[in-house]
C-alpha cells in the first residue's frame, strides 16, 4: 500500500497505533487497549463477562500439541482438528464436546525456519461427504469419509522446490470445479487435484507463485480462490475455472495471515500481524476499513449468520468479535479474554467459536451466555 492509499484508508489515530515506536514501545494487552481507544474502537456493546471460555482436551495429548487449522462440517456440528505432531486428526461434536480421534497418520520431523520440528496432519478442508487432509510429514493429501471417520486414500503432494517445508500447507475443496487446491508455503506453488472421485483425487497441474503463500479462502459465488503473498505483500485472486490470477490488492504488509470472506456482500477480510483489513471483493485495491485487533492473528473467521467476524490473537491471549457493516466497515462487538497462545479460530452457529489453543493441547469452545 503507498502512502497515499495508507493515507486515505487509516485515520492519523490508527496509523499512529502502526508506528515501529509505538509497537516497540508498548506490548500486549496495553498496546491493544490503547489502539482500541485511539481508533474510537473500544465502545464495544458486549462484555467479556457475556461469554464463557470452555477449555476441550484432546485425547491422548501430553503438553502442546502442533494445530494449525479448523473446520467446520455446519450440517452435522462437527469440528474437525488436526493434531499435526500427534498423527491424529480430532473430531469434537459441537453439541455435546465428545471427542473422536482418527489414527495413523504419519508424523515425523520437518525443518521450519532452521529448525527440526514434529509435523504430521496439519490442514483440512470439507468436500462432499468427505474430510481432505493435508500431511506436512509426508507431504501427502489424505481422504476421511466424513460419517464414518474412517480413512481412505492419500495421493503424494509435489514438492516444487527444494524449500524444506513445501508440503502442503491449506488444503481447500473448490465445489464450483470439483477440485482440491493445496497451497505449499516457501513452496509457491499451488497444487490442483482434480475431485470428480471425491474419495480419489488425482493431481491435475500446479499454479506457480511469485512467492510464498499463507492464509487462503475459496468464494464459490464468485469463483475465485484467495491467497496472501508473503514477500510481496499482497492478496491475490484466482480464477478457478482459469488457474489464472484475476485481481491483486497491495495490503501494505508482508506479515500476511489468514483469509475471510462474506461473499453475498462482497467482502474479503485479510490479516494481518496485529489488524484486520476489509477489502471490496469486486474492486481491485480497494480497502475499506481496518481494526486493531492484537497481535498474534493466524486464522480469521466471519459468520454470516452475525455478520461477525472473528479474529483470536495468541501474543493478546483474546478474541475479537468484530462486527461488518453493510458498507464493509467494522465496529468491535466483544474481546474476550482465552489464553495466550490461542489462535486461529472457526465460527460455528449459534454464536459459538472454536480456538485452538497448542500450548494447552486443546480446543477452546466460546459461549454467549
Amino acid at each position: 500500500m503507498t502512502q497515499n492509499q495508507t493515507q486515505g484508508v487509516f485515520p492519523t489515530r490508527l496509523r499512529a497505533c502502526s508506528s515501529a515506536s509505538v509497537w516497540s514501545a508498548i506490548s500486549g494487552l496495553a498496546l491493544l487497549a490503547m489502539c482500541l481507544i485511539l481508533t474510537k474502537r473500544s465502545d464495544a456493546h458486549e462484555a467479556a463477562s457475556d461469554y464463557v471460555v470452555k477449555a476441550i482436551a484432546l485425547p491422548g495429548t501430553n503438553g502442546a500439541v502442533v494445530l494449525d487449522h479448523l473446520a467446520y462440517d455446519r450440517g452435522n456440528g462437527i469440528i474437525w482438528v488436526p493434531g499435526s505432531n500427534t498423527g491424529n486428526v480430532y473430531v469434537i461434536k459441537d453439541n455435546t464436546d465428545a471427542v473422536s480421534t482418527v489414527s495413523g497418520f504419519k508424523a515425523g520431523e520437518v525443518e521450519l525456519e532452521g529448525k527440526k520440528a514434529k509435523m504430521g496432519p496439519t490442514a483440512v478442508s470439507l468436500g462432499d461427504g468427505v474430510v481432505y487432509i493435508g500431511n506436512r510429514a509426508n507431504s501427502t493429501l489424505c481422504v476421511i469419509d466424513a460419517y464414518t471417520f474412517e480413512r481412505q486414500s492419500c495421493v503424494d503432494v509435489k514438492r516444487r522446490s527444494d524449500v524444506a517445508d513445501a508440503g502442503p500447507h491449506g488444503v481447500v475443496y473448490i465445489a464450483a470445479t470439483h477440485e482440491v487446491w493445496v497451497t505449499t508455503g516457501g513452496g509457491k506453488a499451488i497444487q490442483v487435484f482434480d475431485a470428480a472421485d471425491q474419495r480419489h483425487p488425482e493431481w491435475k497441474m500446479e499454479i506457480p507463485l511469485e512467492s510464498g503463500s499463507e492464509g487462503y479462502a475459496v468464494d464459490n459465488r464468485r469463483g475465485r480462490f484467495y491467497t496472501n503473498l508473503d514477500d510481496t505483500g499482497k492478496t491475490v485472486a484466482f480464477d478457478v475455472r482459469s488457474h489464472q490470477a484475476v485481481a491483486k490488492w497491495d495490503v501494505g504488509s508482508q506479515e500476511l495471515q489468514g483469509i475471510a470472506l462474506d461473499p453475498a456482500r462482497g467482502f474479503v477480510f485479510v490479516a494481518c500481524t496485529d489488524h484486520v483489513l476489509s477489502l471490496d471483493a469486486d474492486h481491485e485495491d480497494k480497502v475499506l476499513d481496518s481494526i486493531v485487533t492484537g497481535a498474534g492473528l493466524d486464522d480469521i473467521d466471519f459468520s454470516a449468520d452475525e455478520n461477525v467476524l472473528y479474529a483470536a490473537a495468541s501474543v493478546t491471549g483474546t478474541l475479537a468479535m468484530v462486527e461488518v457493516g453493510n458498507d464493509g466497515k467494522f465496529r468491535l462487538k466483544a474481546l474476550v479474554p482465552t489464553a495466550k497462545g490461542a489462535r486461529g479460530v472457526m465460527a460455528a452457529k449459534d454464536e459459538k467459536a472454536y480456538v485452538i489453543d497448542p500450548a494447552g493441547g486443546r480446543v477452546l469452545k466460546v459461549l454467549h451466555k
